[in-house]
């Protein structure tokens, strides 16, 4: 069963960034993907970003293009997400989530595929 454990939210100024992290323990084998989903208040959780843990591929949303950056770091189990000119409307909680099997590219951000998903960390952006 693996574990995941985002950190690194906060507040910030519209134009800001922030780099959220989530570390990954607890499983037998890595994850194959891994993604960044965020819910904000009063709205359904939506994929924001995703990377195959293996090859790299990485996916966004069309709203974080450009400005949102995914990462993995398998040595350390550590994925990140490095959020540039962040907007208001980027505010939300944000969870990560991981799969322990690949994914084709129109199923990276269908949450039921991802059977771990962590606490989540809360941005607000004002």
């Amino acid at each position: 069963h693996v574990q995941l454990v985002e950190s690194g939210g906060g507040s910030v100024q519209a134009g800001g960034s922030l780099r959220l992290s989530c570390a990954a323990s607890g499983y037998a084998y890595r994850p194959v993907f891994m993604a960044w989903f965020r819910q904000p208040q009063g709205k359904e959780r939506e994929g924001v970003a995703a990377i195959s843990t293996g090859a790299g591929d990485t996916y966004y949303a069309d709203t974080v293009k450009g400005r949102f950056t995914i990462s993995r770091d398998n040595a350390n189990n550590t994925m990140y997400l490095q959020m540039n000119n962040l907007k208001p409307e980027d505010s939300a909680m944000y969870y990560c989530a991981a799969s322990l099997w690949g994914l084709v590219p129109e199923r990276v951000f269908s949450l039921p595929e991802y059977k771990s998903l962590g606490q989540g960390t809360q941005v607000t952006v004002s």
